[in-house]
Order: C-alpha cells, then sequence, then structure tokens
C-alpha cells in the first residue's frame, strides 16, 4: 500500500510537470532539456556500471545530448535559424570519435557504439518533441502549438493505462514473453480502443478551437481531422509500445531490473520514459508524411 502511495503521489507530480511546462515554450524546453540530461546520465551510467569492458565519457555525452536538445530547439524555434548552430554538436561527436585513439580503452568498439546509443536512442527522440510544437506557417513565423507534443504524452499514458487495466483483467496471450512477460494482447488491443477514443476527443476539440481562429494560415497549421489525430494516435500506441520493449530490453541484457531510483515508484527516467523514446519520433515521421502527400 505505502509503494503505491508513493507510485501514485509520483505519477501526479510527473504529469503536472508535463502539463504544466506546455503552457509556456520556454518551460517546455528547460524541463525536456533538463529531461534529457538525467535521462542521458542515467543511460551513461548503466553502461559503465554494467556492461564489461565499456567506459563512456559520461559528461560530455550528456552536455553533448543536452546541447543537442537546445540546438534543435532553437533552430525549428526561428531563435537560431541558421544550421551552423549544430556544429559545436558535430565537433563533440569528432571528439569523441577521436579521444578512443589516445585513451587505449580495453573495448574502444564498445565505448563509440554506447557513445552513439546515448545520443541516437535518447537526445535525438526527445528533441523530437520542439519538432512537433513549433510550427511554421505561411507568414513566415513560428508559431507554438503545445497540443500537438502533449498529446503524445496522453496518448502514452492511456495507453498505458488501458494496457494495464485490460491485460489484468482478460489478458492471456503474451505479447512478448521472451522480453515483457507481464504484457498481453489483449492488454494492447484494450489500450489501442482506449487511445483512438481519446485521439478522437483531441480531434474534436483541436478543431473546435481552430474554428475559432481568425488567421486562416495558423489555422491550416494548427488543426487535422478527426481521423488524423487518430492515426498519429495509434502510431503513438504501437511505438510507444515497442519503445517500451527496446528498454526491457536493454535492461534485460545488462542484467537490471530498473534504470534507476530518482522518480520514487516509477524507476529511472529511462523507466518513465522509454515509450516516448520510440514514439515522438514516429510521430514527426507520420506528420512529415502527412504533410509530403497533402493527406
Amino acid at each position: 500500500m505505502k509503494n503505491f502511495i508513493v507510485r501514485t503521489i509520483t505519477g501526479i507530480f510527473y504529469v503536472a510537470a508535463i502539463v504544466v511546462s506546455f503552457s509556456d515554450p520556454f518551460a517546455m524546453l528547460f524541463l525536456f532539456a533538463l529531461v534529457t540530461g538525467l535521462t542521458a546520465w542515467e543511460f551513461c551510467g548503466l553502461v559503465n556500471d554494467h556492461v564489461p569492458h565499456t567506459q563512456v565519457n559520461r559528461f560530455i555525452c550528456t552536455v553533448a545530448a543536452v546541447y543537442f536538445f537546445l540546438a534543435m530547439s532553437g533552430y525549428v524555434g526561428g531563435i537560431t535559424p541558421s544550421s551552423g548552430v549544430f556544429i559545436p554538436y558535430l565537433l563533440t561527436i569528432i571528439y569523441l570519435f577521436i579521444s578512443e585513439l589516445y585513451l587505449k580503452q580495453e573495448n574502444p568498439i564498445n565505448n563509440w557504439a554506447y557513445t552513439m546509443l546515448s545520443q541516437m536512442y535518447i537526445a535525438l527522440p526527445i528533441s523530437m518533441i520542439p519538432v512537433l510544437a513549433f510550427n511554421g506557417v505561411d507568414d513566415g513565423e513560428v508559431h507554438f502549438n503545445a497540443l500537438l507534443p502533449l498529446s503524445v504524452f496522453i496518448f502514452l499514458w492511456v495507453s498505458d493505462t488501458g494496457a494495464y487495466c485490460c491485460g489484468s483483467l482478460f489478458g492471456k496471450h503474451k505479447l512478448f514473453p521472451r522480453i515483457s512477460p507481464g504484457k498481453s494482447w489483449e492488454g494492447s488491443i484494450g489500450g489501442g480502443v482506449l487511445v483512438i477514443a481519446a485521439a478522437a476527443i483531441v480531434g474534436w476539440i483541436d478543431n473546435s478551437q481552430a474554428a475559432n481562429i481568425q488567421d486562416s494560415s495558423i489555422q491550416a497549421a494548427s488543426s487535422m481531422s478527426i481521423w488524423k489525430w487518430i492515426g498519429l494516435g495509434l502510431v503513438v500506441c504501437i511505438f510507444g509500445t515497442w519503445g517500451d520493449l527496446v528498454e526491457s530490453l536493454f535492461k534485460r541484457t545488462i542484467g537490471i531490473k530498473d534504470s534507476g531510483n530518482i522518480l520514487p515508484g516509477h524507476g529511472g527516467m529511462l523507466d518513465r520514459f522509454d515509450s516516448s523514446l520510440l514514439a515522438f519520433p514516429a510521430a514527426v515521421v507520420y506528420m512529415y508524411i502527412l504533410l509530403l502527400f497533402e493527406l
């Protein structure tokens, strides 16, 4: 009972922090820059402690991850429109490769691999949040649209809740027993059904708000049809499940149960954001497909 109470309180603060952060673009950037840094730091620590013959530069990997997030945010947000903002990040990556020539580590290939994984698995996916949040319109201005990235989190939360409830009540067929024995097909399907309902509601709210916007160019960039919202919800649900499984595979491979204990009752940062690490890149791809084919 005590653990349930702690988990509930932590969950409330976690959800509240994310929801409130989307009320202001700078609050959002601050929060997820912090999330990026904490998650990269945690990941590199797990690698150094649990992967044999492997030592990555934890500090530089973390700084690089945070810088990439901020550079991406500045670029898509119109704060630093020049792509030159990414040059310091590229120089850092080059340094991390070259440094292995002189450190005489036992397995430099492992060090390179996990160094790049810290960027590809953490920095890049979280940096897709501002890509969804900042939308350019015909007048050349960049507008902050909190609903799109916030909806990804909402769909993930609804999917997790639905999967847990339906899996507990009806779960009989294991979804991926080799990696996550607790997940069931019944739970995943139940979560998906609830996400469809949530996406329809978000789509209705979005279209209701867009109808009150006078500027047609902003209106076009702000709204999608309900069917497109449902499509986004399903993409997030599917890739969020895969994201959860990817993190489970990582933990099983290095032999740990939780990635950390920074969030009481919820484990570490990777445990809390695992689903989003695949869901956000998939959501960006989905949105660009809609844009590319003018769907």
